[in-house]
């Protein structure tokens, strides 16, 4: 594949804001457009197939590994896949824009050793594990049994957070916006990050 533009990279804990920021980014004229995932979990009553993600089932989405469709993918729970789809990236390149990925952890990890300078990985960290809680529950799409696991797993992911080019606290939501704004003008103009 052809690497012509540049990559932004936005991983999280889930709960953490990554995805409020990503759409504030495309919002402005960064000239960026959104890699959209595929996922092989249900999609839920707001998301909309090929807008939110490319909701495949199981067996659809094993068959596009093995036909290594993928730029990167993971089984984040049991059966339960994520991935970035080659295709996805040369659509937009092909627009003439650079991508922004939502990702989760292991998957913005990935793509950063994929695109290596081409790409800026930002880790977005919650301002503590209660209030990543407290988040979820407000959500109110979480059972207690996937709240759970979905607590166990943030505390996992903020372990990697050191392998990521910058880390972006969201203790303010309109702070972190303005400050992933000054990070990405920084990295598309001139490829230099902004001091932490």
């Amino acid at each position: 594949m052809d690497f012509e533009g540049k990559c932004i990279i936005f991983s999280a804990p889930s709960g953490a804001g990554k995805t409020t920021i990503v759409r504030h980014l495309l919002s402005k004229s960064f000239n960026l457009a959104f890699s959209i995932s595929a996922a092989s979990r249900n999609k839920r009553d707001y998301e909309i197939d090929g807008k939110d993600y490319y909701f495949l089932n199981v067996n659809e989405f094993k068959s596009k590994i093995e036909n290594e469709e993928f730029l990167e993918w993971e089984e984040v729970y049991k059966n339960n896949f994520y991935g970035t789809l080659k295709s996805e990236i040369k659509r937009i390149w092909a627009e003439g824009k650079h991508v922004i990925f939502d990702v989760d952890v292991i998957g913005g990890i990935n793509l950063k050793e994929i695109f290596g300078k081409k790409a800026l990985s930002i880790f977005v960290m919650p301002p503590s594990i209660d209030e990543l809680e407290e988040r979820l529950i407000k959500r109110n799409t979480e059972s207690q049994e996937s709240l759970k696991r979905r607590i166990g797993k943030a505390r996992e992911e903020i372990q990697y957070s050191s392998e990521f080019d910058y880390i972006l606290v969201n203790d303010n939501l309109e702070k972190a916006c303005k400050e992933a704004e000054l990070t990405l003008t920084s990295f598309l103009s001139n490829n230099k990050l902004v001091s932490q």
